[in-house]
């Protein structure tokens, strides 16, 4: 019993470590402007304003609809690289798919700025700078690898069994990976889909290099425009924050079960 609770408090601890800079976010986007400078500062939003909020619903919402265009167009283009290859790596068996796989973990350590340089001389050759399309582009490439490698452990994970029934029915390899495999893989698809949104909705490198001058700008460049030489708009940022937090807070609720299931297959091996 002492033990029990003594681990409880320790998790309670932790926990409230790590969600103090969350609600050090909500404290601020509250705060009023000429109490930001106060020293000590205030730990509870004794004067509460609103004001922030109004400035994102009044200047932020197209910022917000670009970046749900772009998570959306990286999570579907992902997802139609990502499961075809996966299901090639786990079931088709090729010559080279270690190889492959130790190459797609190392694609995952290249810093994003180095390949935001190299989109940019590309981009600029084929006139795709600040498009959605390029940024779609460009994001799907972070998204891709770490998606595969999930949905190849997740599909080795399906008993080979299976496929061969459907191969005796008279299924070929695309029938089987359509209505076989895929959605027996549902969990590994709403973890890389669910991943991939995430990485494609906070991005800033990628944004800042290939469409800081487009006339459609993700949310981190909305917040971005609070930030200046001689002015920190801490209220908006803080506010555009939170509500830029808000979306994926609900995905990450709504996808947890399937997201520890597809997580858990990558334990498996073949």
């Amino acid at each position: 019993m002492t033990r029990s609770w003594w681990r409880t408090a320790v998790g309670v601890l932790l926990t409230a470590v790590m969600l103090f800079p969350v609600y050090w976010m909500i404290n601020v986007s509250l705060t009023p402007p000429g109490r930001m400078r106060k020293s000590p500062p205030d730990f509870l939003p004794t004067a509460p304003t609103f004001d922030g909020y109004a400035r994102v619903l009044d200047e932020q919402l197209p910022y917000f609809g670009t970046s749900v265009l772009i998570a959306s167009g990286t999570v579907v283009l992902t997802l139609a690289v990502a499961a075809p290859a996966a299901y090639s790596l786990a079931k088709l068996r090729p010559r080279g798919r270690r190889s492959l796989g130790f190459v797609l973990l190392v694609a995952q350590m290249i810093p994003g700025i180095i390949m935001a340089l190299g989109f940019y001389g590309m981009y600029v050759r084929l006139g795709i700078t600040n498009t959605l399309w390029g940024l779609i582009f460009a994001d799907s490439t972070i998204a891709v690898p770490f998606a595969v490698l999930i949905l190849a452990a997740f599909m080795a994970s399906v008993p080979d069994e299976l496929v061969a029934a459907a191969r005796i029915d008279g299924a070929g390899a695309l029938r089987v990976f359509w209505s076989v495999v895929l959605p027996v893989s549902r969990n590994g698809i709403v973890t890389a889909a669910l991943f991939a949104f995430l990485w494609a909705w906070s991005d800033f490198v990628f944004a800042t290099t290939l469409d800081s001058g487009g006339e459609l700008q993700p949310l981190t460049l909305g917040i971005y425009r609070y930030i200046g030489n001689n002015n920190q708009e801490w209220n908006a940022i803080m506010a555009t924050a939170v509500v830029a937090s808000l979306p994926a807070a609900v995905l990450l609720v709504l996808a947890q079960r399937f997201v520890a299931a597809g997580i858990t297959a990558g334990a498996v091996r073949d």
